[in-house]
């Protein structure tokens, strides 16, 4: 990279060169811009990466101490300096300082105790699990059961985040009281949606005539003295080490509900899974390292090109929910304004991540992606092997739709009438899973994870807090008191709802 900032600009960089002419250029693209790993395929050759780029973004990963914070990262030191932590997700799937795996197996250990002992029917007759959380303490359970539980037949999960009462009242609806273990998710156990939301399904329990409903409360946190406090016997508390993130806790106690739905070998694959993608981060050349490549992607198009967004596309109704998580993950990790260190970023942050399900979203939203003035870098997620069993038909179609969208988008087609002219050149990564089974969807997930700190590392910034949540969350709870004064619109909004 060049200049006194390693964020390299790429507004000096060689002229611009079309994907057809990359292809055309360099017969040996496709194995050089791909990486096979843990049963997935990655393909960046749609892009519009080149040696030189390559080549410029591991130096500036050097540049930026890459392999020092990702030592820190795996080795348990302070990675999360305006908290003071490590991030020890890593650890929670056997990827760590050898203490913090130690305590993730023996933390580990309690939860699968408590799900064979719910199994057992320890806590009575078990058929529903009514899981409440919010952020990082559902988005990744939620997303796990869907994608991996439809066909379990051992227990019926609702996730519920929203605080809108009509979310709990759905799950209500269709649960039966007498037999809905409720589990609370919350890192500090005092989150004010999780908490209302909480006890709420506790007084339904309760109001239904269940006998002892506290005993059929699990609770999921880093605070486990505040959960006691609350009401949750110690033994039904699942506690989850403070240096493991929210939107990284999924492999923690957080899981648990996908672990009792699934069944705890499920649940060790994908923690494999996750570590063995750990391992390919740690160890592959920056060449041929999957989440490196896909952050250099992410770099190129916002530095270079000046892409704000970034469309995550699921070829796979299992896979719905995996853009609602991406936004998560990515948003909330990398979306600061400030460096490592404190000091003025300087360059645009994390994009804007959104997204939808193939082949709903052909029919929504690719025409902006194929004629719209925006660049947009398209993320297309696909499953080789379907995930039902009727006519094949349906899955050749749902693939052919997948890779001829990427192919459209990169080849274009002129057209004297502008209207049916498509300019080509968009830029499109495709990931292809040979199964969707809990090994590859961990390894998935870990690789987005790494992709995210590789991202955040080429930044210069901490993918590990998130005060920009605190501000509002704080303004609602002065509008619950009723001890601020807010300005004139949102004033007018207050007396016109609440009188």
């Amino acid at each position: 990279m060049s200049g006194s900032d390693p964020r390299f600009s790429f507004r000096s960089a060689a002229p611009h060169t079309c994907l057809v002419s990359l292809f055309a250029a360099d017969s040996d693209r496709i194995s050089r811009l791909s990486v096979s790993e843990q049963g997935i395929y990655f393909d960046f050759s749609k892009t519009h990466l080149t040696e030189t780029l390559v080549l410029g973004f591991k130096q500036a990963l050097l540049d930026h101490g890459f392999e020092q914070r990702r030592d820190d990262l795996f080795g348990g030191r302070i990675a999360n300096p305006t908290e003071g932590r490590a991030a020890e997700h890593s650890a929670e799937r056997g990827e760590g300082a050898p203490e913090s795996v130690a305590q993730a197996k023996q933390l580990h250990g309690r939860m699968r105790a408590l799900i064979e002992a719910i199994e057992a029917g320890a806590l009575g007759d078990i058929a529903h699990i009514l899981h409440i959380g919010i952020g990082g303490s559902a988005l990744g359970p939620d997303l796990l059961v869907d994608a991996l539980g439809r066909d379990a037949g051992r227990y019926d999960v609702a996730v519920v985040s929203n605080v809108d009462g009509s979310a709990l009242k759905e799950a209500f609806a269709r649960f039966d009281p007498h037999k809905t273990l409720l589990v609370i998710a919350s890192k500090t156990f005092t989150t004010t949606e999780t908490m209302l939301n909480a006890e709420s399904a506790l007084s339904w329990m309760v109001e239904a005539g269940v006998e002892d409903a506290s005993g059929r409360v699990v609770a999921l946190t880093a605070n486990p003295e505040r959960a006691f406090e609350w009401g949750v016997d110690e033994t039904r508390i699942l506690p989850f080490s403070e240096t493991v993130g929210g939107r990284y806790s999924l492999w923690s106690s957080i899981g648990f509900p996908a672990a009792l739905a699934l069944g705890w070998a499920a649940f060790e694959e994908m923690l494999e899974g996750a570590a063995a993608m750990d391992r390919h981060f740690r160890l592959a050349p920056v060449e041929h390292n999957a989440p490196i490549l896909a952050a250099f992607v992410d770099q190129y198009y916002s530095l270079a090109r000046g892409a704000e967004t970034r469309a995550v596309f699921a070829y796979d109704e299992r896979l719905r929910l995996l853009p609602f998580y991406l936004q998560q993950l990515e948003m909330e990790s990398n979306g600061k304004s400030v460096t490592f260190s404190g000091a003025p970023l300087g360059v645009q942050s994390a994009a804007i991540t959104w997204g939808g399900v193939g082949t709903d979203a052909q029919h929504a939203v690719f025409q902006l992606l194929h004629q719209g003035t925006r660049l947009v870098p398209v993320e297309f997620v696909a499953v080789i092997e379907p995930g039902h069993d009727l006519d094949e038909a349906h899955h050749r179609q749902l693939l052919g739709n997948c890779f001829a969208q990427g192919a459209a988008l990169m080849a274009g087609r002129p057209h004297e009438d502008g209207a049916h002219a498509y300019a080509g050149d968009r830029p499109s990564t495709t990931i292809l899973l040979d199964e969707l089974d809990p090994r590859t969807l961990g390894a998935l997930i870990a690789f987005y994870e790494q992709r995210t700190f590789a991202n955040a590392v080429l930044l210069g910034i901490n993918p590990f807090d998130q005060f920009g949540v605190e501000l509002g969350k704080e303004m609602a709870k002065g509008i619950e008191a009723g001890d601020i004064q807010f300005d004139a619109s949102t004033q007018a909004l207050i007396d016109r709802a609440f009188g």
